[in-house]
């Protein structure tokens, strides 16, 4: 479903709430909440999730920042950002 037909069925639901059964009514709202918790997500294949997910944990940092560093890191590669300097001297503890 995408998020424009939950919230025709979310308005539809509005319209006729007395006449909603009590579990279509639930079914509808749960849908409601993984898509708005998904809001931000991009579709990807399972061996891809599989991976980003087994990263993160190795790691130890969570999916959306795993993502955020390789996403970053390949536009510094390929020069679509510039390349954030580091300075030699400074002590730093290998964070980024």
């Amino acid at each position: 479903m995408t998020r424009l037909s939950i919230a025709e069925e979310l308005e539809s639901t509005a319209d006729r709430i007395a006449d909603m059964p009590r579990a279509d009514l639930q079914i509808i709202l749960r849908r409601a909440a993984l898509m708005l918790r998904n809001v931000a997500s991009v579709p990807l294949e399972p061996a891809t999730e599989d991976a980003l997910n087994s990263i993160a944990g190795e790691m130890g940092i969570s999916r959306p920042d795993l993502i955020q560093i390789v996403l970053r890191e390949w536009l510094e590669t390929n020069a679509y950002l510039p390349v954030r300097m580091i300075d030699e001297e400074s002590e730093t503890d290998g964070g980024a």
